[in-house]
């Protein structure tokens, strides 16, 4: 059965090219992004882990680890990794799942037949400190995953998971956010202090509250 929103993140240990893992403890109390490539040594694939090294610093900033997965053996995700050093200008500072018998790809449900019986999909999982699955995406293996809007997403999921208030369409941090429908009109200043603005009996907006 395929993961759902909600669902505990499946467990695994795996060899990585930073050594053994044991997924849960790896995380600790980090959120964490799993994201899948369909094969070593491919052109899209090198861009977005170069993308992802660089970005690293953001995803601190966020308490986010992030680890890749490749149904290909350890050996060649390491020499692969010095291509994507060279060719991004970059280095790799995370690790890489070595899933050579697809158990990891098997049980994120990251092998889409439709698409190749061997190979995963673009797959990403954004996954809280609650060990639970925040969100799941899923691209074809020709196009290459934004990760600004990976980051966007997660800014939203952690607000939001504080705070009683969703995030409007291309919202992006600083920006004003959505007061929940369950909070009632007469509790709204208690709980947003900072004023807020009403549109409509169901949308009425405030500024972003975890910031100064």
């Amino acid at each position: 059965m395929a993961l759902r929103l909600g669902d505990v993140a499946p467990d695994f240990t795996a060899e990585t090219t930073e050594g053994t893992i044991h997924f849960h403890e790896w995380l600790g109390d980090s959120w964490g992004v799993l994201f899948s490539h369909p094969a070593d040594f491919t052109p899209v694939c090198t861009t977005e882990l170069g993308t992802v090294a660089r970005y690293k610093p953001e995803f601190e900033k966020r308490n986010v680890k992030v680890i890749a997965l490749s149904v290909d053996p350890l050996g060649s995700h390491n020499e692969w990794v010095k291509d994507i050093n060279e060719t991004q200008k970059t280095n790799v500072n995370y690790p890489m799942i070595a899933d050579e018998d697809q158990h990891v790809a098997k049980l994120y449900d990251m092998i889409h037949p439709n698409a190749s019986d061997t190979l995963t999909v673009r797959s990403v999982f954004i996954i809280g400190a609650d060990k639970k699955i925040k969100l799941i995406l899923t691209y074809p293996a020709s196009t290459g995953r934004n990760f600004d809007e990976i980051l966007r997403v997660i800014d939203s999921l952690q607000l939001t998971a504080n705070y009683s208030v969703a995030t409007p369409a291309n919202w992006q941090h600083g920006q004003d956010v959505v007061i929940s429908p369950s909070i009632k009109d007469e509790d709204i200043p208690a709980k947003f202090p900072k004023g807020h603005q009403k549109v409509k009996p169901y949308l009425r907006t405030t500024p972003q509250p975890n910031l100064d």
